[in-house]
C-alpha cells in the first residue's frame, strides 16, 4: 500500500443550539400545517353541530329559611310560653331530609314524573313537560316498558297509536308494555303531533332527579337553604322545587302532631284516672260535712290545711313527672330499635334530657325516612342504628339521674306531710278527720286543674301546628341555559382538531426506525458530519455543470470546499471511499457528483465503479462496460484499458465494473487493488471509489485500508437507525480513515428519490 498522502481537513459541523433544538422537534407539526387547519376546521364545525343537537339544560333555584335556634333564626311564636316538647330544627340534618328518597319520591309520584314526555324537532328529540297532550299512568308496567321508547301518534279524539298498535285513550288497557292508561290533558285529533315517551322504574326516576339536586347553606353562619336542580324544562324544574318543599313542610308538620298527639293522649289517660278520684274525694267532703253538721274549719286549721295543699301539690309535681319518667324509660327498654312513636315528656323542664331525647326522635326519623328505600346492611343505616343506641343509653343514665333526685325531693315532701299529720292529730277529731278529707279534695284539684291547662295547650299546639321553615324564594329558572357553554365546547373540539394530528405525527416519529432528522445521528454517534445535500425531486444524476447554480450543485461544491480546507496545492493524491448502510442512500449519487465538481477544478479525477454487485454508473455516462475493473484484477486487462472519460467533463475518467464476477470480495482481496490504487495516485489528483454497502457486503471494509478518508452517506428517512450504532462502532475500532458522514436528501421524504431509487434493497448474492 502508498504511503499515507498527507490529507487533512476540518470536519462540517454545526453546532446546534436550544433554539434550533426546539425548531427541529417542532418542524414536522410546522410542515404539515394544512392538516391541522382540516383538523380544527372539522373539529369546529363538528362542535357547531353538536350544540344544535344537544338540548340545552337551565339551573332552577329556590330558597329556604329554617327556623334554628342555635343559630339565632327562631321566630317569635304566640304558642312559645307554652310548655310543650317541640323538637328544634338543625340545618345539618335537614340538609339531609331534603335530599332524602322518601320526599323525592312523593314528588316523582305528585308529578308523575317516571315519564319524560318528548316531541321530535329538525334539531332532535327535544323535551317537554305541561306541553304534553297526554299522561301515560303505568299501572302495571313491565321491563318492556323500559328498553325503548314509545311512540304516541293520535289516530283521532278517542284512539291513539302506540308502536303501531291502536288503543283507546282515557282506559285502562293491556299493552305488550304491560297494563297503561293514556290519559288526555286537552283535546286531540290526528292533526296533534306525534310524542315519545321514555319510561323509566321509579327508583330509577328517583336517583335521576336526586342526582341533579344541590340541597347546601348559604354561609356555615346561615339557615338560608338554597335548593337547586338542573333540568332541560324550565317550568318541570320549579314544580319539582316547589313540590319538594311542600312535601318537606308537610313531613315536619307530620312530624310535629305525632309527638304532640302522644303527649295528649297521655294527659287525657291521666285525666280520667284524677277525675274519678277527685269525684270520689268530693263525694266523702259532702257525705261527711251533711253526718256531722260542719259548715267551717277554724283559722288554726285553715292555714294548716293551706299549708298542706301546697306540700301536696309540689309532691303531685314530683309524682307526675315521676311516672312520666317510668313511661320514658319503659319506652326507651321496650323499643328493641324500633320506633313505635315519641314518647311524652310532660312536666319535664331538664334541658339536657329533652335535647337528649329530640336527637333521638330526630335520629328515629331519619332511620324510618331510610328504611323506606334501602335495606337493612346499607351503612348509613348501620351508623343511624349505633347512635341511637347510643343516644338511648344516655337518655337511660338522665332518666336515673332525675329519678335520684326525684326520689329524693318525693321523699322530703312526705317527710313534712308527716311533721304535718302530726300537728294535725292536735286538732280536734271532727276537724281533724275533715281536715284529711279536704286535704285530699285539694289534692285532687289541683292536679286536675294542671291536667286541664296542659290539655289545652296541647290541643291548642295540635291545631296550631306550622312548619319551621319559610319559603324566601319560590323555584325560578335562569333565563339562558347553562349547558351546553358553546365556548367551552368549541375549545374542546379545537382541542382535539389540535390533538389528533399531533398525536398521529408523534406516533409516527415514535414508531418511526429511519433517521429523520440531523439530531438522531448526533445522539447515537460522534463521527463528524462533512455536509448536507437537500432532497431532490428531479431524476438526474449528474447536478454540478458548469452553468448549474441549484442549491445542490452548490451544497456539494461545498463538500468539495470542506475536503480542501488544510490540504496545500502540491499535496500528493488522495482516495475517497463512499460507502453507506443498505442500497438506495444515494452515495452513488453523492460519489459521481462531488467529481464532476473536483474536475471543474481541472484536477484529474477518476472515479471508480466498485460496486460490482450491482453496478450502475456506467449506465449514467452511457459507458461501455463490457471491459473494467473486473478484467483489471484478473490480469485481464491493463489500466489503459479499463479508464474511460466521462463525456461532457475534461479531466474526469470513470473505470467501470466490468463484467459481473462470481466472486467480488476475493477478487477485491487480491495484490492487484493495491497496485491499481499505486497506479492511479500517479496520474490523478482524486480517486473516488464507489463501494458497495457496509451494512450487506464487506467489500468496503476490504477497500478502507488503501482509503484516505471515507465519506458514510446517510439519506433521512431511508437509513435504519440501528445502523448508526454499527457506524459507532467502526468509528471507535478505527476500521475506516478519516471517517466522515454527508446526510443525504434532508428535508425530503422516502417517496421521492434520485435515479437509483429503483434499485433500492435489490442487492444480488452469489
Amino acid at each position: 500500500m502508498s504511503a499515507k498522502s498527507n490529507y487533512s481537513y476540518v470536519p462540517y459541523q454545526v453546532v446546534d443550539s436550544s433554539e434550533s433544538n426546539v425548531r427541529t422537534h417542532l418542524a414536522p407539526y410546522v410542515r404539515n400545517w394544512p392538516w391541522y387547519v382540516l383538523t380544527i376546521g372539522l373539529a369546529l364545525a363538528g362542535a357547531y353541530v353538536y350544540l344544535l343537537y344537544k338540548q340545552p339544560i337551565y339551573r332552577i333555584q329556590a330558597s329556604l329559611l329554617l327556623q334554628d335556634e342555635k343559630k339565632g333564626n327562631a321566630q317569635a311564636s304566640p304558642l312559645k310560653e307554652l310548655d310543650v316538647y317541640n323538637p328544634k330544627k338543625v340545618v345539618e340534618n335537614e340538609l339531609e331530609v331534603l335530599r332524602s328518597n322518601t320526599l323525592m319520591e312523593r314528588v316523582v309520584a305528585d308529578l308523575h314524573l317516571e315519564n319524560k314526555y318528548f316531541h321530535s324537532t329538525s334539531f332532535g328529540k327535544r323535551e317537554i313537560y305541561n306541553e304534553s297532550p297526554v299522561l301515560l299512568l303505568t299501572e302495571a308496567p313491565n321491563q318492556e316498558l323500559y328498553k325503548k321508547p314509545l311512540s304516541l301518534s293520535f289516530v283521532n279524539s278517542q284512539s291513539v297509536r302506540i308502536n303501531e298498535k291502536t288503543y283507546p285513550l282515557n282506559q285502562s288497557v293491556q299493552t305488550p308494555y304491560g297494563k297503561l292508561r293514556v290519559l288526555t290533558r286537552r283535546a286531540v285529533s290526528d292533526t296533534t303531533a306525534p310524542i315519545i315517551v321514555q319510561a323509566m322504574p321509579r327508583t330509577a326516576a328517583i336517583g335521576t332527579y336526586l342526582s341533579s339536586l344541590k340541597a347546601e347553606p348559604t354561609s356555615k353562619t346561615s339557615t338560608v337553604i338554597h335548593l337547586t336542580i338542573e333540568d332541560a324544562v324550565p317550568q318541570k324544574g320549579e314544580a319539582i322545587l316547589n313540590s319538594l318543599i311542600k312535601e318537606y313542610n308537610h313531613a315536619a308538620i307530620v312530624d310535629k302532631n305525632k309527638v304532640a298527639s302522644n303527649t295528649l293522649r297521655f294527659v287525657e289517660d291521666r285525666l280520667q284516672m284524677v277525675s274519678g278520684e277527685l269525684s270520689s274525694v268530693e263525694k266523702r267532703v259532702e257525705t261527711y260535712k251533711s253526718s256531722q253538721g260542719i259548715t267551717n274549719l277554724s283559722e288554726q286549721a285553715q292555714s294548716l290545711l293551706q299549708k298542706t295543699q301546697q306540700n301536696d301539690a309540689q309532691l303531685n309535681q314530683v309524682n307526675i313527672q315521676l311516672a312520666t319518667l317510668n313511661d320514658l324509660q319503659k319506652f326507651i327498654s321496650n323499643q328493641s330499635g324500633k320506633r313505635g312513636g315519641t314518647p311524652a315528656t310532660v312536666g319535664l323542664n331538664d334541658p339536657v334530657l329533652l335535647g337528649q331525647i329530640e336527637k333521638l326522635s330526630t335520629l328515629q326519623l331519619q332511620r324510618d325516612n331510610l328504611t323506606e328505600t334501602t335495606s337493612e346492611e346499607n351503612p348509613m343505616l348501620q351508623t343511624l342504628e349505633k347512635q341511637i343506641k347510643a343516644t338511648k343509653e344516655n337518655v337511660g343514665q338522665n332518666i336515673e339521674s332525675m329519678k335520684t333526685m326525684l326520689e329524693s325531693s318525693q321523699q322530703q315532701y312526705q317527710a313534712k306531710n308527716e311533721s304535718m299529720e302530726g300537728v294535725i292529730r292536735s286538732i280536734p277529731q271532727q276537724e281533724r278527720t275533715l281536715l284529711d278529707i279536704t286535704r285530699q279534695q285539694g289534692i285532687k284539684n289541683n292536679l286536675y286543674t294542671y291536667l286541664l291547662q296542659k290539655r289545652e295547650e296541647l290541643a291548642v299546639s295540635f291545631a296550631a301546628a306550622i312548619s319551621d321553615s319559610r319559603t324566601i324564594d319560590a323555584a325560578q329558572s335562569s333565563d339562558s341555559p347553562i349547558k351546553p357553554v358553546g365556548i367551552v365546547f368549541y375549545a374542546l373540539f379545537g382541542l382535539v382538531g389540535l390533538l389528533v394530528p399531533t398525536a398521529a405525527i408523534a406516533s409516527k416519529g415514535a414508531l418511526n426506525t429511519r433517521v429523520m432528522r440531523r439530531g438522531d445521528v448526533e445522539e447515537v454517534t460522534n463521527v463528524p458530519i462533512l455536509g448536507e445535500v437537500m432532497h431532490k425531486r428531479q431524476r438526474e444524476a449528474l447536478v454540478v455543470a458548469p452553468n448549474n447554480r441549484s442549491v445542490i450543485a452548490e451544497q456539494i461544491r461545498t463538500i468539495r470546499t470542506n475536503l480542501h480546507i488544510g490540504q496545500s496545492e502540491d499535496a500528493s493524491s488522495r482516495v475517497l471511499l463512499f460507502t453507506s448502510s443498505m442500497s438506495g442512500e444515494g452515495k452513488s449519487f453523492i460519489s459521481l457528483n462531488l467529481g464532476a465538481s473536483l474536475a471543474m477544478l481541472k484536477q484529474p479525477t477518476v472515479i471508480l465503479e466498485m460496486d460490482m454487485r450491482m453496478p450502475r454508473l456506467h449506465q449514467v455516462f452511457d459507458v461501455n462496460n463490457n471491459i473494467g475493473l473486473s478484467d483489471y484484477l484478473n490480469d485481464e486487462a491493463t489500466l489503459d484499458d479499463i479508464l474511460k472519460p466521462v463525456p461532457g467533463y475534461p479531466n474526469y475518467f470513470i473505470i467501470p465494473s466490468g463484467p459481473l464476477p462470481p466472486d467480488p470480495s476475493e477478487l477485491l482481496s487480491g495484490p492487484q487493488l493495491k497496485q491499481l490504487l499505486a497506479q492511479l495516485r500517479e496520474r490523478f489528483k482524486t480517486i473516488i471509489i464507489d463501494a458497495p454497502p457496509i451494512g450487506i457486503v464487506t467489500d468496503a471494509q476490504i477497500i478502507a485500508p488503501f482509503a484516505d478518508a471515507t465519506l458514510f452517506v446517510i439519506r433521512h428517512g431511508v437509513t435504519p437507525k440501528h445502523s448508526l450504532k454499527i457506524l459507532d462502532t467502526l468509528h471507535r475500532e478505527q476500521r475506516f480513515q478519516n471517517l466522515n458522514i454527508i446526510l443525504n436528501s434532508v428535508g425530503g421524504s422516502s417517496d421521492a428519490y434520485h435515479f437509483s431509487s429503483r434499485y433500492k434493497n435489490s442487492y444480488s448474492y452469489r
